[in-house]
């Protein structure tokens, strides 16, 4: 703390505004630490761990600690492709295979076009009964209860595919926090 003799010192020197204004800025980014997907960069939760990844088509894996009252957390997948590896619609396609609604039928996603720092990003979101694909990996077991929120980027050099996905509770508390990586999303190619 600022003693106020101090205070008053400084603020007469215009020095306490600025210093407010440095740390209002620290606060901002306070809780979040930059990850690098290999050419797009985001923000993403300090509490969000890294954990080894499942299979060699992912370029990283981060842990999110379930919610109180849940018993799964969540995890975000990064996968970055050269190229447009298959495009948007596809990639959605595949990732609603996974899912189920209530009645057993395919699961449809929530699509929306968002803007990150300079990218476009194409934003999904999916809910209903999980079935994980096996991609050479271990077989994971079915959440009856998921949500997948995703973010597609495609740029002139790679295509990058985030998917957060785990139980409903979890990932659902955890969407204010997505939609900052995906604000915070940028490319180093532009």
């Amino acid at each position: 703390m600022i003693s106020t003799t101090l205070r008053t010192r400084l603020l007469g020197l215009g020095v306490v505004p600025l210093f407010a204004a440095l740390l209002i800025a620290a606060a901002a980014d306070e809780g979040t630490k930059p990850f690098d997907a290999g050419g797009l960069t985001f923000n993403v939760p300090a509490s969000w761990k890294s954990v080894p990844v499942s299979n060699a088509m992912q370029k990283a894996k981060l842990k999110v600690e379930p919610v109180k009252g849940d018993e799964n957390g969540a995890e975000l997948i990064i996968t970055s492709l050269p190229g447009a590896a298959g495009g948007v619609e596809a990639n959605v396609a595949r990732w609603e295979k996974t899912f189920k609604d209530k009645d057993g039928n395919q699961a449809k996603a929530e699509i929306k076009k968002v803007k990150g720092q300079n990218v476009d990003v194409t934003a999904v979101d999916i809910s209903g009964h999980y079935t994980p694909a096996n991609f050479g990996g271990p077989k994971q077991p079915d959440q009856p209860h998921a949500r997948l929120l995703g973010a597609i980027v495609l740029t002139d050099e790679a295509s990058y595919f985030l998917r957060l996905i785990g139980s409903e509770k979890t990932v659902t508390e955890s969407k204010a926090d997505f939609d900052k990586l995906i604000a915070s999303m940028k490319s180093a190619g532009k």
